[in-house]
């Protein structure tokens, strides 16, 4: 019977965010896919060192350690050729990273693989990619290769904004069309009805069950919220999570404030936020990841406090 992937965490990654590629794809823009093939060849052998995600994918898959069915599939999606994978393979077997699924397209977009494999979430470097695969229904984010702050604590620790994140832009829409104060009226008069899902919202629920397989004192991933909501708007968030089921363990509502200094201080592996401002912000000090979903991402609209 063919091996399933089910019940296990599945994560797809791209080969420049698990490791640090930025001087290849530099040839590969300058001198053309020839040279970098041949340059890829060249140094098969040679380790590449660790990339944006690699800390959170190697604390992911120490969650399998000990176990006889595996709680987490991560799972190489690269635009690579076979040939030129197989330097990032060489370099995943000396890291001892424990992938062993891959799918090298050759130039071509690898997300039409994420259903097939079931991926609960997609990270890479190319937001073309990111696109396609959030239009496809997977948790995705574009990870801007940059060296972010180590955080040494065996702990899994993931970041989420709220609107256009964990929920639907719904609120958001209504902050960029009416202003602070519609926004927060709306909110305050919907606090009892919950907010649709937005593009992570699987995702979380995916990490709730695995957080759910441990002691609440004792799980090896913790999560947050942080958010530019404040009171009143925090109420229909808190409702929200509560009708999902769902067990978030810190909500941070800032009210505006920069968010990076909060995620520092939580931590964070790893943020997901859909405002390119936040992002850049933070990048650099935590691993970011831009979700390119609703209006924050169509273009114009208003700036500041707001939901996200």
């Amino acid at each position: 019977m063919p091996q399933r992937l089910d019940n296990r965490l599945v994560i797809g990654i791209s080969s420049r965010t698990l490791f640090d590629l930025e001087d290849s794809h530099r040839r590969f823009e300058e001198e053309g896919v020839e040279a970098y093939s041949a340059f890829q060849i060249r140094h098969e052998n040679d380790v590449l060192k660790p990339g944006v995600a690699f800390p959170l994918v190697r604390k992911l898959l120490r969650l399998n350690q000990g176990r006889d069915e595996p709680l987490v599939e991560v799972i190489l999606l690269s635009r690579n050729s076979a040939d030129t994978g197989l330097r990032v393979f060489n370099s995943i077997e000396h890291h001892e990273l424990g992938i062993t699924r891959a799918a090298f397209t050759n130039g071509e977009s690898p997300w039409r693989y994420i259903g097939p494999f079931g991926a609960d979430l997609f990270l890479s470097a190319h937001g073309e990619d990111v696109g396609a695969a959030l239009q496809a229904g997977c948790a995705a984010a574009t990870l801007v290769p940059a060296a972010a702050e180590a955080n040494d604590s065996d702990q899994i620790r993931i970041a989420f904004d709220g609107d256009a994140v964990l929920f639907s832009d719904e609120a958001e829409r209504i902050f960029r069309e009416k202003g602070l104060d519609a926004f927060r009226e709306s909110e305050k008069s919907a606090a009892r009805r919950a907010l649709s899902g937005g593009p992570f919202r699987n995702f979380l629920s995916a990490l709730h069950r695995i957080q759910q397989a441990f002691p609440a004192e004792s799980s090896p991933i913790r999560t947050a919220l942080v958010t530019a909501r404040d009171a009143p708007a925090h109420e229909r968030v808190i409702r929200t999570l509560r009708e999902w089921e769902i067990r978030i363990d810190e909500a941070l509502f800032l009210g505006g404030m920069d968010k990076t200094a909060f995620l520092q201080a939580f931590g964070a592996d790893i943020f997901f936020d859909d405002q390119r401002a936040h992002v850049e912000r933070a990048n650099g000090k935590v691993a970011t990841g831009h979700v390119p979903h609703g209006i924050a991402n169509e273009g114009g609209g208003a700036s500041g406090q707001g939901s996200a």
